[in-house]
C-alpha cells in the first residue's frame, strides 16, 4: 500500500446539498477493522455469552487450529473430524496471524472449548461448534450501509489526504479502477476534479468495516468529463460494469498499465539516443513503468500465455496472445506466476516487478504488438467493450436519472491559493 501511485489530490468529504443527507452521522474515525475493540456483549454471533466463559485472541505466530483446541481440552480425534469433514467450510490450514477469534468455554472447572469463533474479516466469521456432534458453517455480522459523497481537485499528495481526511484508501482505489481504461492516471493535471458516491459498512452501527463499490461517479480530465454508474450488464451472471450518462461501457478491452501503482519512466521511442552505446539511436519498442521489486505485474487483457521463460537481455519475462490481433509482453521479472498455455484474465497477477536482464532499475517493460508489428500503446485507440444491450437502456436511463442530480449537486473543496507548480503531475511524486 506504501507504494500506491502518488496521484496528486486533494480529498475530502462533502456532504450533498440534498437535505436528507444532513442528518446522517459524520464518521468520526477510522477503525481498525482486525482489532476487536468493542465491549463483549451479552449475546454476539448468535450465542448467548453469559453461558460460557469467553476468551478473545488473535492468531498468533505458530499457533495452530490444533493446537488452539489441545490446549483447550478438546480431544484429537474430534480436532481430526474438523481437519478432515469440514475443509469446505472450514481449512484449519489457513487460518492467519493477526486474525480474531473467540472460544466459549465450558462454565465448569474442565473450561473445555465448546465453540470456536474464527473472523475471516471484519463482517464475516465461521463457527466451529464443539458440542455434542460437531457443526461447523460460516455467517456473517449484521451490516448498516451509510451512503456518502467525496469530492477532490487534484492538488496536493492523494497519500496525504487520505490521512488527514479519513478516507479510506479502498474508496480511491476503487475509483482507479472504475477509469482504468478510460484515464490515464500517469498523465494527470493539476485541476483535475473528480466526486464519488459511495456507502461505508458499520458493524453494531459503530464499528467502521470499510467501504462499498462505487455506485456513482465524475472526473474531470483535460477538460473532459466523464460519469460512471454502476450497473448490472448480465443479470445471469450478476455482472456489474460501470457505464456512462449515454449508456456507453467504461470499460476497454485492454488496460491501460500493467500496474496498479508505479511510474511512467520511459516511453515508447523509435529515435531514442543512449550514451553508453555512443550517443547512437537504440529504439525502445516498450513502455517502462518503474515500481519496487515485488510490485505485482497485471495482464492488461484476457488472453493465453504464448511465452514464460527467460533469455538474454529480456531478463524472464510472459507473452500473452489475446487474440488474432494482439499480443503483450512484459518483460524484467523477479518471477512469473503463470506458465504457457495458462488463461488468464485481466487484471490478474503474472509475475512481479524485478531487475532480471538489461535494466539499470527495477520496472516492468511493456510491449504491444498489433498486427504483428510493436506500437506505442499509449497513442492505441483501444478497443471498447460492448455497451449496454438496447434493451435495458430504458430502465438504466431511468436509474442513473438521480444519481446524475446527485453527483452534480456535490461542491467541491476550496482549493488554497499557492505559486504555481508544474502542470504534469505523475505518480510517486
Amino acid at each position: 500500500m506504501k507504494n500506491f501511485w502518488g496521484i496528486l489530490l486533494l480529498i475530502t468529504i462533502f456532504v450533498s446539498c440534498k437535505e436528507k443527507h444532513l442528518s446522517e452521522p459524520v464518521k468520526n474515525e477510522i477503525a481498525e477493522v482486525t482489532k476487536v475493540v468493542e465491549k463483549v456483549a451479552a449475546k454476539q454471533f448468535g450465542f448467548n455469552l453469559d453461558n460460557f466463559k469467553v476468551k478473545i485472541d488473535t492468531v498468533k505466530r505458530g499457533d495452530s487450529f490444533g493446537e488452539l483446541m489441545l490446549s483447550h481440552k478438546v480431544d484429537y480425534p474430534k480436532i481430526a473430524r474438523i481437519s478432515q469433514d469440514f475443509k469446505d467450510t472450514f481449512d484449519v490450514r489457513r487460518i492467519r496471524v493477526g486474525k480474531p477469534y473467540m472460544i466459549l468455554q465450558s462454565k465448569d472447572t474442565s473450561e473445555t472449548a465448546q465453540v470456536f469463533i474464527y473472523e475471516n474479516d471484519p463482517i464475516n466469521y465461521t463457527v466451529v461448534d464443539l458440542r455434542d456432534s460437531v457443526v461447523a458453517y460460516k455467517d456473517r455480522k449484521e451490516v448498516k450501509y451509510v451512503e456518502r459523497e467525496a469530492s477532490g481537485v487534484i492538488e496536493t499528495s492523494l497519500s496525504e489526504a487520505i490521512l488527514e481526511q479519513g478516507i479510506d484508501y479502498n474508496v480511491t482505489n476503487n475509483l482507479s479502477e472504475v477509469y482504468a481504461w478510460t484515464v490515464d492516471f500517469f498523465k494527470l493535471q493539476k485541476g483535475d476534479k473528480f466526486k464519488v458516491i459511495y456507502k461505508e459498512k458499520y458493524i453494531n452501527d459503530s464499528i467502521y468495516a470499510g467501504a462499498g463499490p462505487i455506485e456513482a461517479a465524475y472526473f474531470e480530465h483535460n477538460g473532459r468529463t466523464i460519469y460512471a454508474f454502476a450497473y448490472e450488464n448480465d443479470s445471469l451472471k450478476s455482472i456489474v460494469d460501470y457505464f456512462d450518462e449515454e449508456a456507453n461501457n467504461l470499460r476497454r478491452t485492454f488496460l491501460r498499465a500493467p500496474l496498479k501503482f508505479g511510474r511512467l519512466s520511459s516511453r515508447y521511442n523509435l529515435k531514442r539516443r543512449i550514451r553508453y552505446y555512443g550517443n547512437r539511436v537504440r529504439p525502445h519498442r516498450g513502455t517502462d513503468y518503474a515500481a519496487p521489486v515485488g510490485t505485482p505485474i497485471l495482464a492488461t487483457a484476457d488472453g493465453t500465455v504464448t511465452e514464460s521463460t527467460r533469455r538474454g537481455g529480456n531478463g524472464k519475462y510472459v507473452k500473452i496472445r489475446h487474440n488474432g490481433t494482439y499480443s503483450t509482453q512484459y518483460l524484467h521479472m523477479k518471477k512469473q506466476k503463470v506458465r504457457r498455455g495458462d488463461y488468464v484474465r485481466q487484471g490478474d497477477v503474472i509475475g512481479w516487478i524485478g531487475m532480471t536482464g538489461n535494466t539499470s532499475g527495477p520496472h516492468v517493460c511493456y510491449r504491444f504488438w498489433k498486427n504483428g508489428r510493436q506500437v506505442d500503446p499509449l497513442r492505441e485507440e483501444l478497443p471498447k467493450a460492448e455497451p449496454l444491450a438496447e434493451t435495458l437502456q430504458p430502465t438504466y436511463f431511468e436509474y442513473i436519472g438521480p444519481l446524475k442530480d446527485q453527483l452534480d449537486c456535490i461542491g467541491y473543496p476550496e482549493v488554497p491559493q499557492e505559486e504555481e507548480n508544474e502542470d504534469l503531475l505523475t505518480l510517486n511524486q
